[in-house]
């Protein structure tokens, strides 16, 4: 097998892959092509059949496991197959973790750090609702450990939402060593549930892409409801407690033309807010630099997510 990320200009490759999408479009001269995107554990890669009903080309549909032979070319500076063969694979052709991107951490001791992450907090309300999430309910566990953080931008693989929920948790937790002044209790348990909503938000690997309540919501949102209903079952839950953590979960995004429907009020929110705005930033700069393109020259190139031009670190 090729892994989408060892792929170069040039080649002619005979591989399986998930077929992630598929769609059809029309050439400006009225001729019929297929737009796919292909998909292995290291990315995705544009391809194009410009004969789609041609004698090589088998019936597939998204989410098909295919075989493919093609040429690899480059585009506006991104790699593209164009492909001239597809046979649409059997069960036993192919195995489904060379086809979904895993987190390189191991997934259980992700969140066996987590939990010890949680049992540094000591308020008995907000310690009830954690366990509520992330002891008693073992199918959202499940989830969780195995749910993506995005669909494209950052953290968007198996364990992704685990990994990063860790990285924004622990940076709270250093946050406040550093600035006593802090609430850990409180900073640590809207790092844990930030993006809780998100197991909602997006669906299950392979698809990975927006529900409807994603769509119509948005996992703050969402995040905020299963919150809120967890507190109603936890008998006397502080009332001023509930809404300086709900606040932490609408203010996460810090501003408003980023998606959050408040602004920071208070200080564990800004913590917040500082927390996953830095891991999601270092996460995105680790994918952009582990792209092929990156192997080659120090400037990467103008990166939209980032609004800027990335360069490589000198030895």
């Amino acid at each position: 097998m090729r892994y989408i990320d060892s792929l170069h200009e040039g080649e002619r490759v005979t591989s399986v892959y998930m077929c992630k999408q598929k769609n059809t479009a029309i050439t400006k001269n009225g001729k019929p092509y297929d737009n796919v995107l292909l998909q292995d554990k290291t990315g995705t890669l544009d391809a194009k059949i410009w004969e789609p009903n041609s004698m090589g080309i088998e019936d597939f549909e998204a989410l098909d496991f295919i075989e493919v032979q093609g040429e690899v070319t480059v585009f506006n500076g991104a790699m593209q197959m164009s492909i001239k063969r597809v046979r649409k694979c059997s069960e036993g052709d192919y195995d489904m973790k060379d086809f979904l991107p895993v987190s390189a951490r191991d997934i259980d001791e992700m969140f066996n750090e987590l939990m010890q992450l949680k049992n540094k907090v000591a308020n008995q309300y907000l310690r009830k609702l954690l366990d509520s999430f992330f002891v008693e309910d073992t199918a959202l566990v499940k989830a969780f450990k195995f749910h993506s953080a995005a669909k494209s931008v950052h953290h968007g693989f198996v364990g992704g939402l685990l990994e990063h929920t860790l990285g924004v948790t622990t940076l709270c937790d250093c946050f406040a060593d550093r600035y006593p002044m802090l609430k850990r209790d409180l900073l640590l348990s809207g790092a844990m549930l930030h993006d809780i909503g998100k197991l909602k938000e997006l669906s299950d690997f392979p698809v990975n892409d927006y529900t409807d309540d994603g769509q119509l919501l948005g996992h703050i949102i969402i995040g905020v409801e299963m919150i809120g209903e967890r507190v109603r079952r936890i008998p006397d839950f502080p009332k001023r407690l509930e809404a300086e953590l709900k606040h932490l979960i609408v203010s996460h995004h810090g501003e408003y033309e980023f998606g959050s429907p408040k602004k920071p009020a208070i200080m564990e929110a800004f913590a917040l807010n500082f927390a996953d705005n830095m891991d999601a930033k270092m996460e995105t700069l680790k994918e952009i630099l582990s792209t092929p393109q990156a192997q080659s020259g120090d400037w990467i190139g103008f990166q939209k997510m980032l609004d800027t031009n990335v360069r490589k670190t000198g030895n």
